[in-house]
């Protein structure tokens, strides 16, 4: 099958699924309430938020949404405060593209509004703003209905900060520049870990402070989420590769060069850091690239299987494929792969 053509498939197939056509119904549910919620703040203010188009509610815009409200499914979370869980992921969603967007200097909306199109600071200001305040404020309606009790309302807003805030020491960490190429496993357990693994897990932080589930049944759950976070964070690394070294951040993929790399690909990483930075390219280390690679797919193997149901285990690999896709890791994944 043409490679295009087998994309489609994959896609196909997991748009749908079954668990993710009921999962999809219940984040549109939580997503209008965010944008209905976001509205109400806004309009005082004199800023009119322009309605979301249909794309904003789509499968392939939300799927890390999606496979957060499965780990609730799986958990017996029931679908009510799933609705509700999926629009506080879209207030983390919101603050957290909002702080990306500063410290990249780039701007991926979370609202749009009528703004100046190029103020993207000041929107992505008005982005984390907005989500944090919608968080409280959908917390607040919740506990008025009583779905969840009120006396813990701002333990959630307290507990939500708590994990972000974790990630985000570290990305301040590499504000300045690094001086330092970590070995590729430190890189992993003490910079990747905090950056995207227990990112992954942060939207759990709410659902926990009114839920109870047992350990047992919890920790696969965060564990599998962590690993998929894990492997997509090394994609992003063969991606942003000359990115990365521009801006003197870690990167996995420099690191397996330098440490463990083969001699002509080290040397080919020290003379185009030295001449043309801006034109290193995954491609030109297909050693490390191969070893970059193996070692996202196992992770994400890893995640999804250790996530799923038994039933759903077959959705894996249309699930890394759109998750390579995604990253736009798609021709360096087949390329690694010989």
């Amino acid at each position: 099958m043409p490679e295009m053509n087998r994309g489609h498939h994959h896609a196909t197939f997991l748009a749908k699924a079954p668990p993710l056509q009921t999962l999809l119904a219940e984040l549109k549910q939580g997503l209008a309430q965010y944008w209905t919620v976001a509205d109400q703040i806004l309009r005082p203010a004199g800023v009119a938020l322009e309605p979301p188009g249909r794309e904003s509610f789509a499968w392939q815009k939300n799927f890390f949404s999606l496979l957060f409200l499965y780990s609730y499914q799986r958990a017996g979370i029931p679908s009510r405060r799933r609705i509700l869980y999926a629009a506080t992921l879209q207030c983390l969603r919101g603050m957290v593209t909002g702080c990306d967007n500063l410290l990249d200097d780039e701007y991926k909306a979370t609202l749009e509004t009528d703004l100046p199109p190029g103020g993207y600071r000041f929107r992505s200001v008005v982005d984390i703003m907005v989500s944090d305040r919608v968080l409280f404020q959908i917390l607040m309606d919740a506990a008025g209905k009583g779905d969840i009790p009120i006396d813990r309302v701002t333990d959630a807003a307290a507990a939500s900060m708590r994990t972000m805030t974790r990630s985000g020491r570290q990305e301040a960490g590499e504000e300045a520049g690094i001086d330092t190429i970590l070995a590729p496993d430190v890189i992993l357990e003490s910079i990747h870990h905090y950056k995207t693994g227990i990112l992954f897990q942060c939207p759990w932080d709410i659902p926990l402070t009114f839920e109870t589930i047992t350990e047992n049944r919890l920790a696969p759950l965060l564990e599998g989420l962590y690993r998929i976070g894990m492997g997509c964070q090394i994609m992003d690394d063969m991606v942003d590769l000359a990115i990365d070294v521009e801006k003197r951040r870690h990167n996995y993929l420099v690191s397996l060069i330098y440490h463990d790399g083969h001699a002509a690909e080290k040397d080919r990483l020290n003379r185009i850091m030295r001449t043309k930075p801006a034109s290193l390219h995954a491609s030109h280390f297909p050693e490390a690239l191969h070893q970059a690679a193996t070692r996202a797919r196992l992770l994400l193997e890893q995640g999804l299987g250790t996530l799923f149901w038994p039933q759903h285990r077959k959705l894996i690999p249309p699930a890394i494929r759109f998750l390579e896709k995604r990253i736009g890791m798609s021709a360096l994944m087949n390329e690694a792969s010989g």
